[in-house]
């Protein structure tokens, strides 16, 4: 059974856009435009997702998450923000508020799709990997190992949580704010992030070429 992601957007435009992304990595998107709407499917479905806009004619989506969050049936369905809202105290609000992810306007589909899966997985909806190979380097992510043959390859924890990311989203980009606010969920430069992607690279030498920067945006691992 495919899982069911609720698209709560007043732009019917991007709501279609979105729900035919979703249609081909496989889910089933509900598309609604209202709030009240969202309300009665929220009540009446098993859901596995809401994608939910912020500023909705009806309804502030902050009041729609808080509800979420505060029925026992309901407080363990993740919840991503997509909103024009891209203030700090919004995204602050938003995770206070039990938000799994937030994205602001505009946004690459590429991004908002490797973020649902990411979400999906960390909810446990969907089957994690956790071996993954590149090259003659191998990584397990739950023994939390990267070794080349016999040899183990000494990570940082900030460096294995990057590369973890990059592998779970393999083959597509991954924006340095998500790196920032969802795998190190700390306040740091953008800056910091490139310091520890090179020294990432040069950790898995001939390997580190497959860690390439997609520019302006972040980072991607490509074969």
């Amino acid at each position: 059974m495919n899982l069911k992601v609720l698209v709560v957007e007043d732009d019917g435009d991007l709501a279609e856009l979105i729900a035919y992304n979703l249609k081909k990595e496989g889910y089933e998107p509900i598309i609604c435009l209202r709030g009240a709407e969202a309300m009665n499917i929220i009540e009446a479905q098993p859901l596995d997702l809401v994608l939910l806009d912020v500023m909705l004619p009806d309804y502030d989506g902050f009041k729609i998450a808080q509800y979420i969050r505060s029925k026992a049936e309901l407080k363990d369905l993740p919840v991503i923000f997509i909103t024009a809202r891209d203030m700090e105290q919004d995204k602050l609000k938003g995770f206070s508020l039990g938000a799994d992810d937030y994205i602001t306007k505009p946004f690459s589909v590429k991004e908002l799709m490797a973020r649902v899966r990411a979400v999906l997985r960390r909810a446990g909806k969907e089957k994690r990997q956790t071996s993954f190979k590149l090259g003659t380097i191998e990584i397990d992510l739950e023994k939390k190992e990267v070794r080349r043959g016999e040899h183990l390859i000494d990570l940082t924890p900030t460096e294995f949580l990057i590369l973890s990311a990059l592998l779970e989203n393999y083959g597509k980009p991954v924006s340095r704010e998500y790196l920032i606010e969802r795998v190190l969920k700390r306040d740091v430069y953008d800056r910091t992030i490139d310091v520890h992607i090179k020294k990432l690279r040069e950790k898995l030498g001939d390997e580190g070429k497959a860690v390439q920067t997609v520019r302006g945006f972040g980072y991607k691992i490509s074969p």
